[in-house]
């Protein structure tokens, strides 16, 4: 079985890569992070909006002010980009082309998918990508999708249609200010709802987890870019920092850490299996959750500073953590499987 990627996978990448760098660069990420930054509160509940089972809510995100939500007309997430994600065939990648889709596969979607966790791109990416082919105008970008998972719900108040029951969802305040969340409430000690990720073992289910596995990939990645990018401009004793071992030992490892993981999520991507699906997302969090953390220890003190975007790359790889098949998920899965192995 040949892993490498194929000339049209690696244009693909570019090409998104470049779509993502005009649409999506520095500039374009900070504004958004103030926006969200100048537009959400900490209080609140979202009891009474009347979101249901599975179908969806229309026009969810039209709310006002009230509960911390953004004021009225005023949205966080930038619909134009994710109509221009629709029409690149971001969102209907894996849909057959006789279906309007562009007729790609996982493997494919991994990498649209690591390219968008490379720029921290903000919105329910993953619920709309997989209600493509089932809620009207998800394919094209159109609308907005998001789903419960794990209690929790990202995006709820700027989603068009939430795909599981979200009813009596509480706001949280979010680590991480592109990625607001609301929890699901609690019954007999056990987070209501459901959803996009589906039970354990499910092929949604997996799907997130793969496709979250490639977002904290593409986050790893960039972040060990930044970091040997500073220990080589950055100078301390009439040096770069870059000399110094200690240093080298920090992006060493990132790198390895980056290499090991994106092995493991491409091969993941061609065989779909849940064992290797499981191997991947604990690579890829802890690739992406330890990166941020040493490169943060490469930027020193400026690192820790809102102006950097290191902090950013950290608050999102924890966020995700939560996502479906998680450290916890994930481990239970292989020693599931070596035992089962060793029986």
């Amino acid at each position: 079985m040949d892993f490498r990627l194929t000339d049209d996978q690696r244009a693909l990448r570019q090409g998104i890569r470049e779509l993502l760098r005009g649409r999506f660069g520095r500039e374009a990420l900070r504004a958004a992070v103030d926006r969200a930054d100048g537009k959400n509160g900490s209080d609140g509940k979202n009891g009474s909006d009347g979101r249901g089972a599975a179908g969806g809510t229309e026009g969810a995100g039209r709310t006002g002010a009230a509960g911390g939500r953004p004021a009225e007309g005023v949205r966080v997430l930038d619909r134009e980009l994710w109509r221009e994600l629709g029409a690149a065939g971001f969102f209907a990648l894996r849909l057959p082309e006789a279906e309007g889709g562009v007729g790609l596969g996982l493997p494919e979607a991994v990498l649209a998918f690591e390219e968008a966790g490379r720029v921290l791109l903000p919105g329910p990416l993953i619920a709309t990508h997989l209600a493509a082919a089932t809620v009207p105008g998800a394919a094209a970008g159109d609308v907005v999708v998001t789903a419960p998972d794990g209690g929790l719900v990202e995006w709820l108040d700027e989603a068009d249609v939430v795909l599981g029951d979200a009813t009596g969802a509480e706001r949280l305040d979010s680590l991480d200010p592109l990625t607001p969340l609301h929890r699901l409430p609690r019954a007999d000690g056990r987070p209501a709802g459901g959803g996009a990720p589906g039970r354990a073992g499910t092929p949604d289910h997996l799907l997130v987890s793969l496709l979250t596995a490639a977002e904290q990939l593409g986050s790893a990645a960039r972040t060990c870019e930044s970091a040997v990018q500073h220990a080589r401009t950055r100078e301390q004793f009439g040096q770069p920092i870059g000399a110094f071992q200690a240093v080298q030992h920090l992006c060493a490892g990132m790198l390895a850490r980056v290499e090991v993981a994106r092995a493991a999520v491409y091969a993941a991507s061609v065989t779909a299996d849940p064992v290797d699906v499981a191997a991947a997302r604990l690579l890829a969090d802890e690739a992406a959750v330890r990166g941020a953390r040493d490169c943060l220890q490469v930027h020193g003190g400026m690192g820790f500073t809102w102006e950097s975007d290191v902090h950013l790359h950290l608050k999102r790889a924890w966020t995700r953590t939560r996502r479906a098949g998680g450290a916890t998920e994930s481990e239970e899965e292989l020693a599931d499987d070596l035992v089962t192995a060793e029986a």
